[in-house]
């Protein structure tokens, strides 16, 4: 009785697997993806994993916040290292906003082991910088608020976007010059399209300050 149970199992078993058909147990790189699913270009976007700035996040939609102070930083820091405090790109500047190791120092800031280790410090450093370069650039904030360069409105935001994109000094001779002084930095950021696209933001809450420190 058991030999006649087990033949007529192995029976049914054979009655289904050719009931689908012939088939073949393919080896490893036998198989061959049919032109249909084939895709043309590769789909896949890599990025340095030393280096978020040399990425175009211009691709990517950052958070909007507002137009008010904090909509202005965290855009700039999204455009600086998407917003990430612990990044060293391959140039050596530091942190959510891609500071500088002389900026730091102008600030009172030494340190840069503590500062990658310190959200709290990188933001009083920030708003630290922007009071600085706002009384380094007063003058020309108040000339040249309004007017427009190279078709662009130039406004405060965009103008201290660009000193902390290229320095205050770069800046003056950019707006003095009527935009022909223009530079580019190391990953193709220009003081023109910082001066467009942080244009518009209130950051009157920041006030001017000489020498400013942390």
């Amino acid at each position: 009785m058991k030999r006649w149970i087990g033949f007529a199992l192995h029976l049914a078993m054979i009655v289904v697997l050719t009931s689908f058909g012939s088939y073949t147990i393919m080896k490893k790189g036998d198989f061959t993806v049919p032109d249909s699913l084939k895709v043309e270009n590769g789909s896949e976007i890599f990025a340095p994993l030393d280096s978020i700035a040399s990425l175009d996040v211009d691709e990517v939609t950052p958070p909007f916040l507002g137009k008010a102070y904090n909509g202005f930083k965290e855009a700039l820091a999204f455009k600086e290292s998407q917003g990430r405090y612990h990044v060293v790109n391959t140039l050596g500047y530091l942190g959510k906003y891609q500071f500088g190791s002389s900026t730091l120092n102008l600030m009172g800031i030494y340190n840069m082991d503590t500062f990658l280790d310190s959200p709290e410090l990188q933001e009083k450093a920030f708003a630290t910088n922007i009071a600085r370069n706002k009384w380094i650039l007063r003058r020309d904030i108040k000339r040249f608020t309004g007017k427009r360069i190279g078709g662009i409105e130039v406004t405060e935001s965009g103008i201290l976007a660009a000193a902390h994109l290229a320095g205050a000094g770069n800046v003056k001779k950019y707006l003095r010059s009527y935009g022909k002084e223009d530079v580019t930095d190391a990953y193709g950021s220009s003081i023109s399209y910082y001066m467009k696209k942080f244009s518009g933001y209130d950051i009157s809450n920041i006030e001017q300050k000489k020498n400013a420190k942390v």
